[in-house]
């Protein structure tokens, strides 16, 4: 080989492998800064675009999971309301018997008219305040309840409205029922026995849409985790095989230091020839 002062092949090389080592080394840190093997789409179109399409549909399943929350709200005021509603026929129900009495002085009919008022305004209190976000699912012409079930919100679960209110279609009573005399309150008891065992009817219906979007709930957290997963098996690194490639680079990239040191110094050999 010639000796020369002009080209170096030797720390040519030796530059070379350097900067590879160097480069090596950069996209080492970055992976165990980062904790992702693909960061961007230079580290691996394919990757990083399947990666990117699969996080987009986690966050379209957090919007769902925010819509069963809101529609399982709605649903729990809802049948809140209802039992109320529930408890208080079941109330008036045996004021109207008691004022069945034939034996029941004026005095003592009229006590229990005066209560039975009281109970039944008070439906329609807790029917008119039963609304979660502006949504009332209990009162007359109320809102069904509707959540998204999927990620691109192209399905849905509908849980129709109840009308607890009174003389709507659940509730016989109207808002002048009264117990005042016997006839009356007999009268009475039968539209609270109808109206008892259908508001127990609507309890069952968001009883049982209630927990479908439970059920829902539960399986979106299954799926958007599942799907965490298989992003994380896809562009997360391996930390561990991380940390012996870092110490390997580093032993590498000082030999290459001193490899380009000695290669630097070849030319000045030449200068033995002249002596």
């Amino acid at each position: 080989m010639a000796f020369s002062v002009n080209t170096n092949a030797g720390a040519f090389a030796a530059l070379q492998n350097l900067n590879k080592t160097s480069s090596s080394l950069q996209g080492v840190q970055s992976r165990i800064n980062t904790g992702l093997k693909v960061g961007s789409a230079k580290d691996d179109a394919a990757t990083f675009a399947i990666a990117q399409k699969l996080r987009g549909d986690v966050a379209g399943l957090n919007a769902v999971k925010s819509s069963l929350d809101r529609a399982a709200s709605t649903l729990d005021v809802a049948i809140a309301a209802g039992e109320a509603v529930s408890d208080l026929l079941i109330a008036l129900k045996e004021k109207a018997v008691a004022s069945k009495d034939s034996g029941l002085d004026s005095a003592s009919r009229t006590s229990l008219n005066d209560d039975f008022k009281q109970l039944r305004d008070q439906i329609t209190s807790i029917v008119d305040n039963a609304a979660f976000n502006g949504t009332n699912v209990v009162k007359n012409s109320g809102s069904a309840v509707i959540a998204l079930t999927n990620d691109s919100g192209s399905n849905t679960i509908t849980v129709a409205a109840q009308d607890l209110s009174l003389a709507g279609s659940t509730i016989s009573l109207t808002a002048g029922s009264s117990i005042s005399t016997q006839a009356i309150a007999s009268t009475a008891v039968q539209n609270l026995d109808s109206s008892i065992t259908n508001v127990n009817t609507a309890l069952s219906a968001l009883g049982s849409g209630s927990k479908r979007l439970e059920l829902q709930r539960s399986f979106v957290d299954k799926l958007s985790d599942t799907i965490e997963v298989g992003i994380g098996n896809l562009v997360d690194a391996d930390l561990a095989r991380e940390s012996a490639n870092l110490q390997a680079l580093q032993v590498k990239q000082q030999l290459g230091l001193q490899a380009l040191s000695i290669a630097n110094q070849a030319p000045s050999t030449v200068l033995g020839l002249f002596r």
